[in-house]
């Protein structure tokens, strides 16, 4: 996982990108510039603070992290990839065929000398620390190397993340390799599935929920700044820590405990089963007269279905029916 000093790449490599620092995240710039090319090429994209030119599609792309693979392969993208890394979970069956026919550079993250001698032209990340500096693979580093960068634009959002926010980061992905139809194809399949779950919770009574992530001394718990929180709100439930203006935070038991929640949501990954968190959270003497141990009502979500992805609407659906099953009878 340790980052090291860039070495050089091909230099026709170099030519798949122009680069230039830009302050905003994904806005107006976003969509693809005017221009001439056949298949609508070029295409510029402003993403979390880094502006990015792309003169054809990428042909040599590497993903790393789940959500990010997953994205590529939801759009066809296998034969563009030459490299991937960092699975949370098992990859969804619809995917897995694909999945197998692509090199696996790493259990985590690559060294960015492995990075490299995959020879890339792009790399998808789906967490900021997928760039990180100080292990010697941020973006700088990539783009003197030859290699551009898009990074999920979950992690830099410019307001709260909602569906529409899935939808553009997805419709961005599809632009950058030229197949907006397989985007819009998508998109559509993933609203049908929104759709259905908006259909079967009409006029439901929202459910107080905590989301337990991890943490034993304070908990780790799903804040209001990503799509975890409009997860919830469309599975029939509210947040109770919504008004942390970040993705995730710490928050201690007692607080947990003041704010009563009926359901607590387990983030399911890692080296520390659903089960033994639950039994954790049963045993902890600050949760003992919350609804939610008293009754022992808990949902268990796969970290991977709760990040900005093509997930999502299944994950959506998965905490509906663990919130209200009786409208899924």
């Amino acid at each position: 996982m340790k980052g090291k000093r860039p070495i050089s790449l091909l230099s026709a490599m170099a030519a798949a990108l122009l680069m230039a620092g830009c302050g905003g995240a994904v806005g107006p710039d976003s969509a693809p510039a005017g221009g001439s090319a056949a298949g609508g090429f070029p295409v510029t994209l402003s993403n979390c603070g880094v502006k990015t030119t792309y003169e054809h599609p990428p042909r040599r792309a590497v993903s790393l992290n789940q959500h990010a693979t997953e994205v590529m392969l939801a759009l066809g993208l296998q034969e563009s990839m030459v490299g991937t890394a960092y699975l949370d979970d098992r990859v969804l069956p619809q995917y897995r065929e694909a999945y197998e026919g692509i090199k696996v550079l790493a259990k985590e993250y690559p060294s960015f000398e492995t990075l490299l001698a995959a020879e890339p032209d792009f790399a998808y990340g789906g967490f900021g620390d997928t760039f990180d500096q100080q292990e010697g693979r941020g973006r700088g580093a990539l783009a003197k190397a030859g290699v551009s960068s898009y990074l999920n634009i979950e992690e830099c959002p410019s307001g709260p993340v909602t569906m529409t926010t899935m939808d553009q980061e997805i419709r961005n992905v599809a632009r950058i390799f030229g197949v907006a139809d397989r985007g819009e194809r998508e998109l559509g399949k993933l609203h049908r599935a929104l759709d259905g779950v908006e259909g079967r919770l009409a006029g439901v009574t929202p459910v107080k929920v905590f989301v337990y992530d991890s943490g034993d001394k304070t908990a780790f718990t799903a804040g209001g700044g990503g799509v975890g929180n409009e997860m919830i709100r469309r599975a029939g439930g509210v947040n109770l820590f919504g008004d942390l203006d970040k993705s995730f935070g710490d928050v201690s038991f007692e607080q947990v405990a003041e704010r009563a929640p009926e359901v607590i949501v387990i983030y399911d990954y890692g080296d520390m089963p659903a089960e033994d968190k639950k039994r954790f959270l049963l045993s902890n003497p600050a949760l003992k007269d919350t609804p939610a141990v008293r009754n022992k009502r808990f949902a268990v979500l796969p970290l991977s279905s709760t990040v900005l992805g093509v997930r999502v609407p299944s994950g959506v659906e998965s905490l509906a029916r663990q919130l209200h099953p009786e409208r899924f009878r």
